[in-house]
C-alpha cells in the first residue's frame, strides 16, 4: 500500500476538508503518496487526479465545503464508467481509495471494490447523520449548530409579534437535525420522517400552549415529514385554528451545509481520516470507519448502506416533556 487516492462525493458537508487533510498527512507520515481525485467518481472517470503532499492541504481545516469538489456521477453507475475509472486507477498506480460521503458514495464504492477486488475504505460525511455504523457523521454537528443559531434569531421575531413559525430543516429520510436542533432551540413541536404521530398531535400541542398564552411558538419540521410540506402544515393549522395564530414559514435550505466546521466536526474528521489510511494499511476493504460509543468501528459497506440508524426514543420523549 504505497499510493492512496482520496475523493469526496455526494452532498458537501462541513469537515470534509479536515478529513482530506488528515488522509493526506497520514499518508505522508507513513511514507505513502496521496492523490487527490477531483469531482468525486466523475473525476475518477475523467482522470482528474493530482499528486498531493502535506503542503497541499495547509490552511483548509477550518474551511467548509471540499477543496476536491464534489459531484454525483451517473456514468459511474454504468459498466463503461467503472471500466474507465479502473483504467485510470491502474494508470496512476493507486493501491487503495478513501471515499468521503454518504449512502450513495458507499454504494458506488462497494460495487466498484467488489468488481475489481480493490481496497476501499469510506469516511461518513453527511449533515443528515443517516449512516449506520457511527454515532455521528462529519458535518452533522456544524449543521445542527447552524440551525440552532438561525432558530434563535427567528424566535426573537416570533416573540416580538406573537407569531407561530414553521421552520423546515434538512432531513429527507432522517430527522436527526430536526430532533437535536428542536431540543436545543426549545421548539414546541418536532416533526420527523421516522415518526408519523399525526397532525392531531400538533394541534393538541398548539392548543395547550395557546391556553398558557405563550409569546412565541416554533415548530421544527424535517423536509421528509409525512404530514406534507411546511406550507401544507401552515394551511392546516389555519383551517383548524382560524385567526388565532399569525403563522410564518422559514425554509433554511442549503445554508445548513455551509460554514466553518465546528470543533467537534474537525476532531471527528481528523480522527476518521487517520483511521481510514491506517485501515487500508492493515488490509481493511469494503468498510466504512466510524466511532461508536467512543470506540473505532469498521462497518461493512453493505450493512452501512442497507441499515438505517435508529432514532433515539429517549430524545423524542425528552422533547415531548420539555416542550409543554
Amino acid at each position: 500500500m504505497e499510493r492512496i487516492g482520496v475523493l469526496t462525493s455526494g452532498g458537501d458537508a462541513p469537515g470534509m476538508n479536515a478529513a482530506i487533510r488528515a488522509v493526506v498527512r497520514t499518508c505522508v507520515y507513513y511514507d505513502m503518496i496521496p492523490y487527490g481525485i477531483y469531482q468525486g467518481y466523475e473525476g475518477l472517470i475523467k482522470n482528474d487526479i493530482e499528486k498531493m503532499d502535506a503542503g497541499s492541504v495547509k490552511h483548509i481545516i477550518h474551511q467548509g465545503g471540499t477543496i476536491l469538489k464534489s459531484a454525483r456521477s451517473d456514468a459511474f453507475k454504468t459498466e463503461a464508467g467503472m471500466e474507465q475509472a479502473w483504467e485510470n486507477i491502474q494508470e496512476n498506480n493507486l493501491d487503495g481509495l478513501v471515499v468521503i460521503g454518504g449512502d450513495g458514495t458507499f454504494t458506488g464504492a462497494m460495487r466498484f471494490g467488489q468488481k475489481y477486488d480493490f481496497p476501499i475504505v469510506g469516511i461518513p460525511g453527511t449533515i443528515d447523520n443517516d449512516i449506520y455504523g457511527t454515532d455521528f457523521t462529519i458535518g452533522f454537528d456544524t449543521a445542527v449548530n447552524t440551525v440552532v443559531e438561525a432558530v434563535d434569531k427567528i424566535r426573537d421575531t416570533a416573540t416580538s409579534h406573537n407569531r407561530l413559525f414553521f421552520i423546515e430543516v434538512m432531513g429527507r429520510d432522517a430527522g436527526f437535525i430536526a430532533v437535536y436542533s428542536g431540543i436545543a432551540a426549545g421548539s414546541e413541536e418536532i416533526l420527523i420522517p421516522e415518526e408519523d404521530r399525526g397532525i392531531e398531535k400538533l394541534f393538541d400541542s398548539l392548543a395547550r400552549t395557546s391556553k398558557r398564552n405563550k409569546s412565541s411558538r416554533l415548530v421544527i419540521v424535517a423536509e421528509g415529514d409525512k404530514n406534507g410540506s411546511v406550507y401544507d402544515l401552515e394551511d392546516r393549522v389555519k383551517e383548524e385554528f382560524g385567526d388565532r395564530y399569525e403563522t410564518k414559514v422559514t425554509i433554511l435550505g442549503h445554508v445548513q451545509r455551509g460554514g466553518r466546521p465546528s470543533c467537534t466536526d474537525r476532531v471527528l474528521a481528523s480522527r476518521l481520516g487517520v483511521l481510514s489510511v491506517e485501515g487500508l494499511r492493515e488490509g481493511k476493504r469494503d468498510v466504512m470507519v466510524g466511532i461508536r460509543d467512543r470506540s473505532v468501528r469498521y462497518t461493512d459497506f453493505e450493512k452501512a448502506t442497507k441499515q438505517n440508524p435508529k432514532m433515539d426514543d429517549e430524545l423524542l420523549r425528552i422533547a415531548d416533556i420539555i416542550s409543554i
